[in-house]
């Protein structure tokens, strides 16, 4: 019923404990995943995860804030982009938050980074996961001077302001929420998340990180998605199931994913 559109299956704290995500996951009606690299190192654990289970999909990419990491070619990532279950470019993007004592000028290599990202995501025709935080303006910039209209995609874990989310909305991308939605402090984004159409969302997790309230301040997992759905539903005036439907539609039809059967959700958690 729900799918999770961004999540970290193999960073350590989670993959060690996969059999009880997946059975949380079955219990929570959550039937698919889409596990997110942040490395190159990390890829084939990511990828291993798409092809061991026929509810999960992996995307190829280098995280804006990993240094000292495999730098990644525009070939690098194509020829990875081609393995079976591999759905997006990403995630990518630009992350000012942690300048460590350094200036936005320079942060030009990871400019550099994103744009590679970009110039992938035109040559596969993928979609792209973009992380943005504190660097909107330049994240936006990029996109349009590179993707050049032709760059599909999400902002994932979205965090910025009504202006940022119709400047991504017009460029044909996706806005995703995860449980930061539920925070007690996050009225300006719910207003944001309140305007964003249905048909342009999706939910996530963004596991193991900002598990949404009740469970703020544990480890995140997949199975908690239904709460930020239902979060979503409360701003929009909606059941719960329908933002289930539509963010599972809006997932399927952007990363071009066939539909789910119920035979096969059961199927896949036997």
């Amino acid at each position: 019923m729900f799918v999770d559109s961004h999540c970290h299956l193999s960073f350590p704290e989670l993959q060690a404990r996969l059999p009880d995500i997946r059975r949380d996951m079955a219990a929570a009606r959550v039937d698919r995943a889409l596990c997110i690299c942040t490395t190159l190192e990390e890829f084939d654990s990511v990828h291993a995860l798409a092809t061991g289970h026929d509810n999960f999909w992996a995307t190829v990419g280098v995280h804006p804030d990993n240094e000292g990491v495999q730098e990644p070619s525009v070939d690098d990532l194509v020829q990875r982009a081609a393995r079976p279950r591999v759905v997006a470019i990403g995630e990518t993007g630009l992350d000012y938050y942690r300048l460590n004592g350094r200036t936005v000028a320079d942060m030009a290599w990871q400019r550099e980074r994103f744009r590679v990202h970009i110039r992938a995501a035109r040559a596969t025709g993928l979609p792209l996961v973009v992380h943005t935080r504190e660097a909107s303006v330049d994240t936006l910039a990029l996109l349009a001077e590179e993707g050049e209209g032709a760059v599909r995609g999400v902002f994932h874990c979205f965090t910025e302001t009504q202006e940022v989310a119709t400047a991504a909305l017009a460029m044909g991308f996706h806005i995703s929420f995860s449980g930061i939605l539920t925070f007690r402090n996050a009225q300006a984004l719910r207003d944001v998340a309140r305007l964003v159409p249905l048909e342009r969302c999706l939910i996530e997790t963004d596991s193991p990180y900002l598990a949404p309230a009740p469970y703020r301040g544990r480890t995140n997992s997949p199975a908690y998605v239904p709460y930020v759905a239902a979060q979503l539903a409360e701003l929009k005036g909606l059941d719960v199931a329908e933002i289930a439907r539509a963010t599972t539609r809006n997932f399927e039809r952007l990363f071009a994913i066939p539909p789910q059967t119920k035979a096969k959700a059961d199927e896949v958690f036997s």
